[in-house]
Formats: structure tokens, sequence, C-alpha cells
């Protein structure tokens, strides 16, 4: 595995867990069975740190779909470089940061941690074309 697929992969884990806080938070709110039944317009509302981690889980798993198929190109290239390396590390802790301080309700934060996830993704697609 390269250190490329790597990143990805803890991305993807993390992609892959972001909906247990809210998930549990639903429960607490709405209990077990109202966690489970189809959505109403007339359910309890989530906690606002639950609603913000569904947002951030879905922005995430918006911006993993760009960024996953720029890592597997770079492996189908066999192209790795210490930039590319990098940006998959820059990538993955932007998404935990973006996570975090979207959670936390911190806006200008929220959108430092995105913008450097999108620079990240840039230098990958530079990286493609090997302009890097």
């Amino acid at each position: 595995m390269t250190r490329e697929l790597f990143w990805l992969t803890l991305t993807v884990i993390l992609t892959g867990l972001l909906w247990v806080p809210y998930v549990l938070n639903r429960c607490q709110v709405r209990g077990l069975s109202g966690a489970m039944a189809n959505p109403s317009r007339n359910d309890k509302p989530h906690a606002e740190w639950a609603t913000r981690l569904m947002f951030a889980h879905d922005n995430a798993v918006e911006n993993l779909v760009i960024f996953a198929p720029l890592v597997l190109i770079l492996a189908q290239l066999d192209y790795s470089t210490k930039w590319t390396v990098l940006a998959c590390a820059v990538y993955f802790w932007a998404r935990l940061a973006h996570l975090i301080v979207y959670t936390l309700g911190l806006p200008v934060f929220r959108t430092l941690a995105f913008a450097v996830g999108f620079l990240a993704q840039a230098v990958l697609a530079l990286a493609i074309f090997q302009l890097l």
C-alpha cells in the first residue's frame, strides 16, 4: 500500500464513522424506537452539535468523492512524490479539523480547514498532470 492509499484509507474510515455520534444523540433525544422510525417533521430535533456534525458528515462525503479518485488515479499511474504524500496527510488532518470545528460551531475555522483540504486536493490534481 502506498502512503497516499494509507491516508485515503484513514480518511474513508473517518468518514465512515462520522454518523455514530449523531445517531447516538438521536437515540438519546428520540429514544431507540424514535431513532429507528422513518423521519417525520414532528421529530424532536437533534442537539445543535449533532446537527452540525450531520452537516460535517455530508461535507466529508461530498469531498471524499473528489479526494478518493485523485488518490486512486495517482496509484494507477504509479506516481508518488513527497508532495503527494504530504497533500494526502494534510487532507486527512484538514478533514479532521473541519469535523471538529464544524461540530463546535466555529465558522471561520471551519472555512479555513475546508480551504486547506481543497488546496491539498489541488496539489493532487496538479500531480496527476505531473505539474508538481
